[in-house]
């Protein structure tokens, strides 16, 4: 996987400064982010809100660009959580569906400009019918195309996806005669929203908060976390580089050991020193 040389003429000039840090044959298949601090972005300058909404879904798209031209194969993106949508004021989610209808309006071309196909996850059932609508439109006229997977994670929640994954498995069960005692990870993972996708390398959270916020649990039980103080709407693309720079400093262990680390022999060890810390 590597940057498309016909494309390196895009990137602007820090962003490229960037990439030649680093190693493309390293790069994450599959980079998640938690879009955090849009209202905290729009309370620093005297805003409502709403403005803080608009400039981070114009960060997405500079994001979305950069990804593309790395050759980044999978991006999600948490979007509307299934909990802040039912915890936020009514006039609030009316402007988030509101401005999920135009980002989807005016960035398709640019979608289809950069070979990006989008997608959802999600009770995205749940969402007002115009929405839907205009997803299903701008997932048809992008499903063409073959770089960069956008995901958009909407009224999404982790724990919401297990249950209704499990709810799918059972009636499985019922169907098929599967018995519970032959079910394994692999039947758990096909019945998620994510089936279809590898699970994270990589996952960003902006706004500095340490936490995963009920977003792809499942799913990032090996993935490398990077948080970053910057604002969602201050994320553009030269950020994720410095992320997967980051991410390409950092060895892989998959709850193994470091290389060449030898285990400790715990059987020897006095009880006294079986502790946290020790």
């Amino acid at each position: 996987m590597s940057l498309n040389s016909s494309r390196v003429h895009e990137l602007p000039a820090d962003e490229a400064a960037v990439y030649r840090r680093l190693d493309p044959e390293r790069l994450p298949h599959h980079v998640a982010i938690i879009m955090d601090g849009n209202g905290r972005w729009a309370g620093k300058r005297s805003l409502k809100r709403f403005f803080g909404h608009q400039q981070g879904a114009e960060a997405v798209q500079y994001v979305v660009e950069t990804a593309s031209r790395i050759g980044l194969p999978w991006l999600t993106l948490y979007a509307f959580s299934l909990e802040n949508n039912l915890r936020r004021p009514k006039t609030e989610v009316n402007f988030l569906m509101r401005l999920l209808r135009t980002y989807l309006s005016n960035n398709v071309q640019r979608m289809n400009d950069n070979n990006v196909r989008i997608r959802y996850i999600g009770r995205t059932e749940d969402l007002p019918v115009e929405v839907r609508e205009r997803m299903q439109w701008a997932a048809e006229a992008t499903r063409l195309n073959t770089g960069t997977t956008l995901t958009l994670a909407l009224n999404y929640g982790a724990r919401s996806e297990l249950v209704d994954a499990f709810r799918s498995l059972c009636a499985e069960t019922q169907r098929t005669g599967l018995r519970p005692d032959d079910i394994d990870e692999s039947d758990i993972h096909r019945h998620l929203y994510t089936a279809h996708m590898p699970d994270p390398d990589l996952l960003i959270r902006t706004s500095g908060e340490m936490r995963v916020s009920n977003f792809l649990l499942w799913q990032i039980a090996y993935t490398e976390i990077y948080v970053t103080g910057r604002l969602w709407p201050d994320f553009r693309g030269i950020h994720l580089l410095e992320a997967i720079e980051d991410y390409q400093r950092r060895e892989r262990r998959y709850g193994g050991l470091s290389d060449g680390t030898e285990s400790d022999d715990v059987a020897s060890l006095p009880a006294n020193q079986l502790v946290a810390g020790r």
